[in-house]
């Protein structure tokens, strides 16, 4: 199995992009060539994110895709030796399992007006 092999549905990655240049954390719903699709949310937010859900407020993450030609990188969000993945960092902080929640936050649909 490639490096391509680890990054399959449903692992936590961190997705750095360019043009603009930002970082995206979350669990992938899909990669192909086209792109890849995830549910996380932009790693600037974080820590306002994590609050959020301690203090037990309403918080869902974004499904998102974004296209090839503007990823720079895909990382499997794993522990660095004692430095802490963001998967453990959001549990410690939440309470929640990272991966769970990202699963169960499907947008819901709109209401018709």
């Amino acid at each position: 199995m490639g490096a391509a092999g680890s990054l399959q549905s449903g692992k936590l990655v961190l997705v750095t992009l360019n043009a603009p240049r930002e970082k995206f954390w979350g669990a992938v719903l899909s990669l192909d060539p086209a792109g890849v699709g995830l549910c996380g949310l932009d790693l600037h937010s974080f820590q306002d994110f994590t609050t959020l859900l301690k203090n037990g407020e309403a918080a869902s993450a974004a499904v998102v895709f974004f296209p090839m030609h503007r990823i720079e990188r895909i990382e499997v969000d794993t522990r660095s030796g004692d430095l802490p993945s963001l998967g453990e960092q959001f549990a410690a902080k939440t309470g929640k399992d990272a991966l769970k929640f990202f699963q169960q936050s499907e947008p819901e649909p709109e209401p018709e007006e």
